[in-house]
């Protein structure tokens, strides 16, 4: 009776279209759940986003869940879960997107997730690493242990959404470093973040733990979006 009283008086709504949540919905209505745009490139290895990065870093194999447009709902379903507290979207989300790589054999082979990295002054005033959360999401479905402690941000760089090509990549030249290499000497990696763009943060990021001696890396992302 409690909880049917906070859902009256407090609804839970949908993070992409704002409608009330249903019980047995989570985070996304069912009605978004099937029409928000996947891209389904984890099913062509040659893809978008896996050929933004050809030429410039040595990257596996590279799949995004969701197709971003500017003013859409997985847009505002993104804007929600990284500057409105909405995190458990980010569990929610990877754990849908895990289910269908898992079934396409995606994931196989792959050791460990990691996340890109907020600098700690930006994780202070955020309150939290949205990238965490879909890599959560991830390893809850694949049991693919997450490390947070490898990948390291030690610059704050300004924000690249307005930024062209090549500045974006100017901003994040090497502001990572990686601590704790032995836990992923080796080993395949899972890069994942919340949305690629240009891929200028994601090259610097698999730049940086390519150094560490038999690594592979693989990129998984919450959205794709084109400038």
């Amino acid at each position: 009776m409690i909880h049917d009283f906070i859902s009256l008086v407090f609804p839970a709504l949908c993070a992409a279209c704002g409608e009330g949540l249903y019980k047995g919905e989570e985070d996304l209505c069912t009605k978004c759940l099937f029409e928000l745009p996947k891209t389904n490139y984890h099913l062509n290895h040659d893809n978008p986003v896996a050929r933004l990065l050809w030429g410039r870093v040595n990257v596996l194999k590279a799949a995004s869940y969701y197709q971003f447009a500017k003013g859409g709902k997985v847009s505002e379903m993104i804007h929600r879960f990284k500057y409105k507290g909405q995190k458990n979207v980010g569990i929610t989300i990877g754990k849908h997107f895990a289910h269908e790589l898992k079934e396409a054999g995606w994931l196989n082979g792959i050791d460990v997730i990691i996340p890109v990295p907020l600098h700690k002054a930006k994780l202070k005033k955020r309150g939290y690493n949205q990238s965490e959360y879909f890599a959560t999401g991830i390893s809850s479905v694949s049991d693919i242990p997450v490390l947070n402690n490898v990948l390291l941000r030690t610059t704050s760089s300004e924000t690249q959404t307005r930024k062209s090509r090549y500045l974006r990549w100017k901003n994040v030249e090497s502001i990572f470093k990686v601590d704790r290499i032995e836990q992923i000497k080796g080993k395949s990696i899972l890069l994942v973040d919340d949305v690629i763009t240009t891929g200028a943060t994601i090259e610097a990021c698999a730049r940086c733990l390519l150094e560490v001696p038999n690594t592979k890396i693989s990129l998984a992302t919450l959205a794709y979006a084109t400038l």
